[in-house]
């Protein structure tokens, strides 16, 4: 490997770990926010139980984000010193604003974990919000220099020389709503599934029908539900993106579908593998003209093709994958929470069969895959461009050499954290069971927030 392909690698290795925590550190606070608030509403104690519970996984992986975000944010500056040159004299708004974010979010996480069983019932569902809005302004916050890599603005390079530099236009760029959005939605569905990976495992592993079983049964469908709601509309958001490429980046949306020649009533190419030498997706499903309208809501909408661009600034074509990959895990959970949906509220069954009780499991981490194709789709398939049309990764990167050294040390250092983190909530939740919490919300001398084994 060069030294170029070693710090790409590095860092999105870092990024690849990073964004797990960071995604269930955004996720979660909403499914903690609304257990609490079901728990107000009906005054059913397992909604109680369910927000403390979830409260302590929280802690546990905003413990692992912080480090992993911190060493994030080292790295650019290591190995990507021109990109943070830019970075730091146009777009270092975002930067800023995140610490206060981050304080907001600590802040009244704190006195949740700490004082709930202390406070008024309306204290806690306001320090649970201002938690939920501290993790969505910092995901959004950092997400925005991404949306400025797309679709840079607020400066021009004159003479080599940054110049008119605007920091506000910089921070509303082009894609600043709609890749915000789209973080958001994901985070909230990718939140929701991985509840419901554990309510449905722990539903396997209980008898139908006991006390356990209704309680991780209620867990199940609120999780569901939310992580359904949340998946569709990251669809619908998915066509605001499919627009928003059209416009800024074409090069990237021609090389998602595999599209070589520019053309009107553009199909739409499902899987299959983008092949150079025959200009075509093969083994692909062809949905004809659907591309055109998804990029301009029009079937006459031309859409151009990759050989309108040099290829030398052709994305790599196994970005046709990834899409594929990101679009078929959105689409697949959407389908198991309206079977759910429909199994639960329309035929009045709560017993879910088996086989489907196992693809609830598998759909937190088919979220969490999710995430990172998309993640992965979205840096890749900006290349060879780290800030579009202005900056190459090869300009921006770091012309330190023997890289592969710290590439070894850092995965061994997030191997580390991953396992220590799995120990950690491992020996939390056998220590303090649902039976255990049960138990200590139905006595009212016993603090629930406050007791823990």
């Amino acid at each position: 490997m060069d030294d170029i392909l070693i710090a790409r690698s590095l860092f999105g290795t870092t990024m690849g770990f990073h964004i797990i925590n960071a995604t269930i550190g955004v996720g979660l606070p909403l499914m903690i926010l609304a257990a609490e608030l079901l728990y107000q509403r009906t005054k059913d104690v397992d909604y109680a139980v369910m927000a403390k519970r979830w409260t302590k996984a929280f802690a546990v992986t905003l413990g692992v984000s912080i480090p992993t975000g911190t060493i994030a944010g080292v790295q650019l500056s290591l190995l990507w010193p021109g990109f943070m040159e830019v970075i730091g004299r146009v777009m270092a708004l975002p930067f800023q604003i995140e610490i206060y974010a981050f304080f907001v979010e600590a802040l009244f996480m704190s006195i949740y974990v700490y004082a709930a069983d202390r406070i008024a019932p309306w204290m806690r569902i306001v320090s649970l919000t201002l938690v939920a809005l501290g993790a969505l302004a910092s995901a959004v916050l950092i997400t925005n220099v991404h949306a400025f890599q797309g679709t840079p603005a607020g400066f021009r390079i004159e003479n080599g020389e940054l110049v008119d530099i605007d920091p506000w236009a910089a921070f509303f760029n082009p894609s600043f709503g709609v890749t915000a959005v789209h973080v958001v939605f994901t985070a909230y569905m990718t939140g929701a599934f991985i509840i419901a990976t554990v309510a449905a495992y722990k539903m396997l592993k209980t008898d139908f029908g006991s006390r356990l079983y209704k309680f991780h049964h209620k867990a199940l469908m609120a999780s569901l539900m939310i992580g359904g709601v949340f998946s569709i509309l990251t669809a619908v958001n998915g066509h605001a993106s499919a627009q928003y490429l059209h416009e800024y980046q074409p090069e990237k949306l021609a090389g998602a579908e595999g599209l070589f020649e520019t053309q009107k009533y553009a199909p739409l190419a499902i899987g299959g593998i983008t092949d150079r030498e025959t200009e075509s997706v093969k083994w692909g499903i062809e949905i004809p003209w659907a591309l055109s309208f998804l990029a301009g809501n029009s079937f006459e909408t031309e859409v151009k093709g990759l050989n309108d661009f040099p290829e030398e600034h052709w994305p790599p074509l196994f970005i046709h994958t990834l899409f594929n990959a990101m679009v078929g895990v959105g689409m697949l959970l959407i389908t198991l929470s309206m079977i759910a949906f429909a199994w639960n509220k329309l035929l009045k069954k709560e017993k879910f069969p088996r086989f489907l009780m196992w693809l609830f499991v598998l759909s937190g981490p088919l979220a969490i895959l999710g995430i990172e194709f998309g993640w992965i789709f979205a840096c890749t398939g900006r290349q060879p461009w780290n800030i579009y049309h202005v900056l190459t990764t090869e300009d921006s990167a770091t012309t330190a050499t023997n890289l592969g050294i710290l590439f070894v040390l850092f995965a061994a250092v997030y191997v580390l954290l991953g396992v220590m983190e799995i120990i950690v909530l491992r020996y939390y939740f056998r220590k303090n069971t649902v039976a255990d919490d049960l138990n200590r919300a139905h006595q009212k001398e016993i603090p629930l927030y406050g007791s823990n084994t």
